[in-house]
């Protein structure tokens, strides 16, 4: 396992181009089982994930070869294999996404329970309920078992939550069924969308695409196809916040500004703010970060909710950023019980937080942050790359452990972060 070394209050100036979209390449990949024709995707980060995601493709009976500079071709000409290996399958909670494609084109899927981050649980009774609804069968022992002997139906399905992954889930399991499926609640993000244009792109039908009431119209097959990924807004607006609390001046190239508009509002009560020009967003340096309270004074709150509203995947960024801004706010994540479970090590580095109850935390700045050589581990994706954003401001050197899961879900952290001008280093883990 390797860790970072970072030693702090280096300004990061410079540009970097933003990577493609963790989320959306997750599940772009596995749609790619939908068809028996060759499909390219365009823009794929280099993570982790990803590269699991493509091994299980290969288990499955799929080709996958990389083409060069993010592009990959993928063919499904056969499927060979309708269960998945609990190895691949257990690292990363992705894996039921499976479900849908493999069931629309193989009628059948058996898998580990999904892994991944340990954030707190993560139901997948909406996943269930969904593809049930599209005449699925299921089974769940020590391994979930989805069949469609009969084969899929279009439905008019009504999610019991806006769940992303069950959402994209569904979209790829009715893509292929017969007759037409009505999805409400739908999830919205910029991912889902990606899943529902690529599709289209292969001759799908689906419409209402950027609402939350999707209409998909079943299909005989789909055709190979050429698509490119979005930016990663995560990825974006983690680097939106490492240059502010560093003081540095930062382009960030391709970033898909269009999808910021609430990271904006949430940066802004922050003291944080940025410039657009075409695709590409710039932190100006020396940002005044402040807390901007609410009406007659009142402590804000930022609270995670779903798209379009500011995702639970920047509220370990905020919070850090909050680490520097003069004013207090309270942060409030009620979609996973653990989130907050990393607070302790911000606590380690001098920051003045308290920890209400595992939803909420109430965080008081500006902190000198001060670096810590032993006690800091990254425990899931967004928590260490948060810690990495508290090194970067923090006087001295800070070691940070388990990069291994910063990985998962950030292409070549430690390079962007170099190319900006931070001194930091990767070597192996003792």
């Amino acid at each position: 396992m390797d860790r970072l070394v970072i030693q702090g209050q280096e300004p990061l100036n410079g540009t970097i181009t933003a990577s493609g979209n963790k989320n959306a390449a997750l599940k772009l990949l596995p749609a790619c089982l939908l068809t028996e024709e060759p499909v390219i995707l365009h823009n794929v980060p280099d993570i982790a994930d990803v590269r699991i995601t493509i091994q299980i493709l290969e288990y499955l009976g799929a080709t996958a070869e990389p083409i060069g500079d993010g592009s990959w071709r993928i063919h499904a000409k056969e499927i060979s294999n309708t269960t998945i290996d609990q190895k691949l399958g257990s690292k990363i909670r992705a894996s039921i996404v499976y479900a849908g494609p493999m069931l629309g084109r193989a009628g059948r899927l058996e898998l580990p329970p999904p892994g991944g981050d340990i954030i707190g649980r993560r139901r997948v009774d909406t996943h269930i309920l969904a593809l049930k609804a599209l005449g699925a069968k299921f089974e769940m022992g020590e391994r979930f078992i989805f069949s469609a002997p009969d084969g899929l139906k279009g439905a008019d399905i009504l999610l019991d939550e806006a769940s992303v992954t069950a959402t994209e889930n569904a979209i790829m399991a009715a893509v292929l069924a017969r007759g037409t499926t009505i999805l409400r609640n739908a999830a919205t993000e910029p991912h889902v969308q990606d899943m529902c244009n690529f599709l289209n792109t292969l001759g799908g039908q689906i419409e209402g695409i950027g609402s939350n009431v999707l209409i998909i119209t079943g299909v005989d097959r789909l055709h190979g196809g050429e698509f490119s990924i979005g930016a990663d807004f995560i990825e974006v607006g983690s680097f939106i916040g490492a240059a502010a609390i560093t003081g540095g001046r930062v382009r960030i190239r391709n970033a898909s500004p269009e999808h910021l508009a609430m990271v904006a509002l949430v940066y802004n009560k922050l003291g944080v703010h940025w410039e657009v020009e075409g695709q590409d967003v710039i932190v100006p340096e020396y940002q005044p970060l402040k807390v901007i309270p609410d009406l007659g004074g009142a402590i804000p709150e930022v609270k995670a909710q779903p798209w379009p509203a500011f995702p639970s995947d920047l509220m370990s960024i905020a919070l850090v950023i909050a680490t520097q801004a003069e004013g207090t706010v309270l942060f409030h994540e009620w979609m996973y019980d653990s989130r907050f479970f990393w607070i302790d090590k911000l606590v380690y580095l001098g920051a003045r937080t308290v920890l209400c109850d595992p939803h909420r935390c109430l965080i008081q700045g500006p902190t000198r942050l001060r670096g810590d050589k032993s006690r800091i581990t990254s425990p899931d994706i967004r928590a260490g790359m948060a810690l990495v954003l508290a090194a970067l401001c923090a006087e001295g050197t800070t070691i940070i452990h388990n990069v291994g899961q910063i990985d998962r879900g950030y292409q070549d952290v430690d390079g962007k972060l170099r190319s900006l001008g931070a001194k930091i280093i990767r070597e192996k883990d003792e």
